[in-house]
């Protein structure tokens, strides 16, 4: 066994999504089937439960497992609360498929404000789905004219500072 050679597993990202799943097995199934998923490892227990799994959606991995109450696990809950955003190169492509797959629409999806065609669905085993492509590199100043154009009222942000010092599109809410 030799040293890591990185605080980050290989094909990893510093944030990693990290879902307990009813079902773990069959979850990973409809990954394959709704967003291409790719079965990197499985870890069961003796009673045939996921310990641990890990998929590759898109360029991330995902790792996930059963539910475990005997460790303190519980069954997911949150609704709209999380969302897994899945950006694609075509998001129309993608949404076809996981409507085919079994995902029900939350929010259709459309070409957006901040210059994303995104929509929102939520899959078989209660996890929502963003579903994006993004079509437009935006200032914050661009993205606060279209906002005010589709919601009205007086601009809420301050495009002197943002967020990270940089004026990209990648400090949309």
């Amino acid at each position: 066994m030799s040293k890591a050679s990185n605080y980050v597993p290989e094909g990893f990202h510093p944030l990693t999504v990290h879902l307990t799943v009813d079902r773990a097995a069959e979850y990973i199934e409809f990954l394959k089937r709704s967003f291409g998923a790719v079965e990197l490892t499985r870890s069961t227990s003796q009673d045939g439960r996921l310990l641990n799994a890990c998929v590759r959606v898109a360029n991330a991995v995902m790792m996930l497992n059963d539910i475990f109450p005997e460790f303190g696990g519980e069954a997911y809950r949150s609704g709209r609360a999380v969302r897994l955003t899945l950006f694609l190169p075509d998001a129309d492509a993608g949404w076809a498929k996981a409507l085919a797959a079994g995902c029900k629409v939350l929010s259709p999806i459309r070409d957006q404000f901040w210059g994303d065609r995104y929509g929102e669905v939520q899959d078989p085993f209660g996890f929502v789905w963003a579903i994006a492509t993004h079509l437009e590199d935006l200032s914050p100043m661009e993205i606060e004219s279209r906002r005010q154009k589709v919601f009205g009222g007086p601009s809420v942000a301050n495009h002197d500072t943002p967020v990270d010092g940089n004026a990209s599109s990648s400090n949309l809410p």
